[in-house]
């Protein structure tokens, strides 16, 4: 009689589950480590091809000559490119981002004092983007589940598809025209309160919003379609138990996903929108930087930027893969 066949034991899975995890991890810090090399040669390479002399435009046009080289001389910039991307490079990972060519600030003050005004437009942007978008997308799956209502599903994608068109720079032009100038409820620019943060904020939020509202639309309708859910209807449990304690947390894994992600597109995206509404964040320091030739700060914003995105992408990549460690055999 042949034995009955044993499960494998705990230790030898708990073991192999343990080491795909440690490689996991390796090639993902492996991976950022290249990214972030790649990110430290490109924020140097790209300020450089912008044309014009930077301690010209410091100095002003009727500057001597003299003067000029010896500035020039003085901050490096008479060396050949490699050897400038050598120290460059040597510098910041000491910690040091250089000093502004025009006001003479450390460029690591300058990051510390504006970061904070974007993190803060960024995250609550998120959050109001999060808080709208599930809501609406769950609504949109119920009105729209198994074909029903087929204006409303219509209306919905056609409405999220268009908005997500739209440029976030195109958002605070009409914000500003409706709600600052036109019927003056709001401040136009600047950061003084607790209102002037609500136009930027739903500058940054309405695009996120209607392509988050899509993502939880779908993810809800494939949770209503599973037996589990057609099981808990049969039992006639309480419409609002089912969607907020069955539903709800399954569609909120994909939707978090993208909202990690998000948070990264919304800081590098603040840019533009930081510039509209002249908020005192790294967004519009850098386009400053940018048109005044100060390589240092535009270097250092552009490269605080890169490492967020890198950062944000590292965690959410490591986060999904230690839930999942079967995802990374599939890499092996």
């Amino acid at each position: 009689m042949a034995e009955p066949t044993r499960p494998p034991a705990a230790g030898p899975r708990r073991a192999l589950a343990g080491r795909v995890r440690g490689g996991l991890v390796l090639r993902r810090v492996v991976r950022f480590a290249i990214s972030l090399a790649v990110l430290l040669v490109a924020s140097f390479g790209m300020i450089h091809l912008i044309p014009g002399d930077p301690v010209r435009a410091s100095l002003g046009p009727a500057a001597p000559v003299e003067l000029v080289e010896a500035r020039r001389e003085a901050l490096g910039l008479d060396q050949p490119i490699l050897s400038q991307l050598v120290s460059y490079v040597r510098h910041v990972l000491g910690g040091d981002f250089g000093t502004s060519f025009l006001s003479g600030e450390p460029v690591g003050d300058v990051i510390a004092a504006r970061l904070p005004n974007t993190l803060a437009l960024a995250l609550s942007a998120t959050v109001v983007a999060l808080l709208a978008a599930v809501p609406l997308g769950m609504w949109a799956a119920i009105r729209t589940e198994n074909g029903r209502n087929r204006g409303t599903e219509v209306t919905f994608t056609s409405a999220t598809g268009a908005t997500v068109a739209v440029p976030e720079f195109l958002y605070s032009i009409a914000l500003v025209t409706v709600f600052a100038i036109g019927l003056g409820w709001l401040p136009p620019a600047g950061k003084a309160g607790p209102e002037s943060y609500l136009l930027p904020i739903a500058a940054l939020a309405i695009a996120p919003m209607a392509m988050i509202a899509r993502i939880s639309r779908v993810e809800t309708l494939r949770e209503l379609g599973t037996d589990y859910i057609r099981l808990a209807r049969a039992k006639r449990l309480p419409t609002a138990r089912l969607y907020l304690r069955h539903v709800l947390p399954n569609t909120l894994t994909a939707t978090l996903t993208v909202g990690g992600l998000l948070l990264t597109g919304l800081i590098a995206g603040s840019v533009l929108v930081e510039y509209v509404f002249a908020w005192p964040g790294l967004g519009l320091r850098v386009v400053e930087s940018i048109t005044q030739k100060d390589y240092p700060v535009a270097q250092g914003v552009i490269l605080v930027y890169g490492a967020i995105v890198l950062v944000v992408n590292l965690l959410v990549d490591l986060l999904l893969g230690l839930l999942d460690p079967t995802s990374a055999l599939k890499e092996t």
